[in-house]
């Protein structure tokens, strides 16, 4: 029997053109592609001409789903693991399977490819030398302890917001870290009305307040100086 191994495929976060040429072959060659949405992915996989069986592999499922497709690679099958955009377990599904693979002794490769973060944080002029990726903040629970720490964080620092709560994190920034701290708000990126805002905490903060928020966006934040 031949050994399995688990693929995982950077998909583009917005300009369909965002995958690499050996992205495209491993999902021609894959046996099944784990998809987190399959809607969102069924549409990148008819562009180019993919058709292989898609599997549904999310966050709401994929504690009941781990060990049958563990025992589906332990069988011999190739899966690649995508996302609904940029890179598996990054702040999307992914990790689990990882580990659970590793466990098995199961082969698992990642081929490097889009993710939000890098462009985000290269753009905005702030260091990238050290950084620091903080994904999603805490909705609720943990949230005032999170915004806490991040007070003494001296490396640049990177989160992921969604449109409903980009207001009240700049908010919450200005009165952790100080209306003065720079940072840089991009939204969009890779697609048609891609967006970046630097300035301080005030000065972004107060151009969201008056202009409509729509899109992912990612926000880099000075550190401590």
């Amino acid at each position: 029997m031949s050994q399995g191994k688990l693929i995982l495929v950077p998909t583009p976060i917005g300009n369909l053109e965002d995958i690499t040429l050996r992205g495209l072959r491993m999902l021609k060659e894959a046996d099944a592609i784990l998809a987190e949405d399959t809607r969102v992915s069924g549409k990148l996989l008819k562009h180019y001409e993919i058709n292989k069986p898609l599997w549904s592999y999310h966050a709401h499922n994929e504690h009941k789903q781990l060990t049958h497709y563990i025992e589906e690679l332990k069988s011999g099958k190739t899966l690649a693991l995508i996302t609904d955009a940029g890179t598996p377990a990054i702040s999307d599904p992914g990790f689990l399977l990882v580990r659970e693979c590793l466990k098995e002794n199961i082969i698992v490769d990642c081929l490097p490819g889009a993710t939000a973060l890098v462009p985000a944080l290269v753009k905005s002029g702030l260091p990238s030398d050290a950084f620091t990726f903080l994904g999603f903040l805490p909705e609720k629970k943990g949230r005032q302890t999170a915004f806490t720490k991040l007070q003494s964080e001296e490396n640049t620092m990177v989160f992921y917001e969604s449109p409903h709560r980009l207001l009240k994190t700049l908010l919450q920034l200005c009165e952790f870290l100080g209306e003065e701290r720079k940072c840089s708000v991009s939204r969009e990126l890779t697609k048609m009305f891609e967006e970046t805002i630097n300035g301080s905490l005030r000065e972004v903060l107060t151009h969201f307040e008056t202009h409509p928020i729509k899109g992912e966006f990612v926000l880099v934040v000075e550190g401590k100086t």
